[in-house]
């Protein structure tokens, strides 16, 4: 049997998505960013983004096609991000799918936007490992996850109680006066500094809090000490160091990630750490942990930077995995959860 050909679409926040693999050959990864849009007010605005997504849909979906070298009717399965992430934003894919699914008579599979960030590393470096150790970090999620069938049972094992990794870069770059979205410019910005200049906390990392939080994040209390310091040496009339705060910061994120994700992995007996979601992309996280890993004898795997963003191709090769297992079909009635939680895989 040949493998499936599948289109996956992808618009819970400000990028459309739209992805075409064929099993875990990858055709097409067409992307539309309204990130620019989103500048000014120095973080995602809903309704900007859906009406974004509006717009850039049709033709969005026409360039993938193109890149793939196929036309609409020949695709097996559309695969549609379901939940979680911005109501607004995740109907305007949802109702694309239906479409599609309606008129090209094709199943329609509504997938879990995190378990899609677990499923695409498949598109780089092959079979996901049974069980693996998922870490994935973003903009709303930071959590860390036990993956045993990327289709049917993803475990959580630890998630963000307040402000995640992707969201508290982006506060600290709007402090520190670096564009958005913070992640790329702070870890530029942070190479140029010295990591251990200033000391930041490291949120739920004490006795106490371990006992009660082990696998859970906070940067809640980061991103105001950091706040407080700048302050602080403003009031002074003493120049902010720029570099030296980023660095810093950086080194508390993600010592906290690392070093908690290393802890599960043990703790759950897994050999094999994947990390995903934008932050992934940082280039001070990569290095760490594949360090303090190799240290405990885990392996990392990381997608390259533009599979670790939004997009659509981790939507299509998680819904090729459904196609692929004989996964049933979404019904046509399928909603968007905007907060579907992370054991729900396919809606």
């Amino acid at each position: 049997m040949n493998e499936p050909l599948v289109l996956g679409i992808e618009t819970s926040c400000d990028e459309t998505g739209i992805g075409i693999v064929r099993g875990h050959t990858l055709l097409a990864d067409a992307v539309a960013s309204s990130v620019e849009e989103h500048a000014r007010f120095g973080g995602v605005v809903p309704e900007v983004a859906s009406r974004a997504h509006l717009e850039a849909m049709v033709p969005t979906l026409q360039r993938a096609c193109d890149d793939a070298g196929i036309v609409l009717s020949d695709v097996d399965a559309i695969a549609v991000t379901a939940g979680p992430g911005l109501a607004g934003a995740l109907l305007v894919g949802v109702a694309a799918a239906k479409s599609l699914s309606i008129a090209l008579e094709k199943p329609l599979y509504g997938v879990n936007h995190l378990a899609a960030h677990v499923a695409v590393d498949q598109l780089e470096h092959g079979a996901l490992p049974d069980p693996c150790l998922a870490m994935l970090v973003s903009g709303g999620h930071s959590s860390l996850l036990r993956v045993d069938d990327v289709t049917t049972s993803v475990t959580p094992l630890g998630a963000t109680i307040d402000d995640a990794a992707g969201e508290a870069f982006d506060k600290v770059a709007r402090l520190l006066g670096l564009p958005f979205p913070g992640g790329p410019h702070i870890d530029r910005v942070a190479r140029e500094g010295n990591s251990v200049a200033i000391d930041f906390p490291r949120g739920l990392t004490s006795r106490k809090d371990l006992e009660r939080h082990r696998f859970d994040f906070s940067f809640s209390g980061l991103k105001t000490a950091v706040a407080r310091w700048v302050e602080a040496r403003e009031a002074s009339g003493e120049p902010v160091p720029v570099a030296d705060v980023a660095a810093a910061f950086q080194e508390a994120v993600v010592d906290v990630l690392t070093r908690k994700a290393i802890d599960a992995a043990a703790s759950e007996g897994i050999e094999d750490i994947l990390i995903g979601g934008g932050v992934a992309a940082n280039s001070r996280l990569r290095f760490l942990a594949e360090e303090r890993a190799a240290a405990k004898g885990i392996r990392v795997r990381v997608p390259r930077p533009g599979l670790c963003t939004d997009n659509g191709a981790m939507v299509a090769v998680l819904g090729s995995e459904m196609v692929a297992r004989g996964r049933v079909p979404s019904p046509l009635d399928l909603p968007a959860d905007s907060s579907m939680p992370v054991d729900l895989i396919l809606r």
